[in-house]
């Protein structure tokens, strides 16, 4: 099983991660939960999620980068659902041995993500408070699936993304023992 947490805040106004979820909505043994329509309000149910993440081999978290970092109530999600005594801490093994992978989509292209470009730094420097959240919940951290250019590519790249992450999940939609955990340590 796969559980995609998918944050867009404005889903109707994307172009990028809307095309993502269309690829992966209708995939077998996935889970898509779309955070803006299930929590407007930010009143997660969190046994609601903590049950979603339990039955999941691989989670995905999919959403665009706000600021550096995750959209509002992606952050809170993981405050309230990646609990001390459920995720972490004493007690805290529910999600130990899964596997994470992230999904970020990004205005900016590659070039605009090096030193002297725009944002300053390359894209990696953005990467470590997302893989060491996973990785203090004891999961395998994936190699992210990073969509470029989210705001101005054009719709055939935007496909080529959508196909390519769709190809990236295939493999956790079969039998446990088919999926390689090299690129995860």
């Amino acid at each position: 099983m796969i559980c995609v947490i998918q944050a867009h805040p404005y889903m109707s106004r994307s172009r990028t991660n809307r095309m993502l979820v269309d690829a992966l909505k209708d995939l077998p043994n996935l889970d898509l939960r779309p955070l803006y329509d299930l929590y407007p309000d930010f009143d997660i149910d969190v046994a609601v999620e903590q049950r979603a993440l339990e039955q999941a081999r691989l989670i995905v978290w999919l959403h665009p980068l706000f600021w550096y970092s995750v959209p509002a109530l992606l952050k809170h999600w993981i405050d309230k659902v990646l609990a001390y005594g459920w995720a972490y801490g004493e007690g805290g093994t529910a999600l130990h041995g899964k596997h994470c992978l992230w999904v970020p989509t990004a205005g900016g292209d590659a070039q605009s993500y090096v030193p002297g470009g725009m944002h300053g730094h390359p894209f990696s420097s953005y990467v470590a408070p997302m893989e060491q959240t996973a990785r203090f919940c004891g999961m395998h951290w994936e190699t992210p699936f990073v969509v470029h250019d989210a705001n101005s590519g054009d719709v055939s790249m935007i496909a080529r993304h959508a196909a390519a992450l769709v190809d990236r999940l295939s493999p956790w939609q079969q039998r446990p023992s088919a999926v390689s955990t090299e690129a995860s340590s």
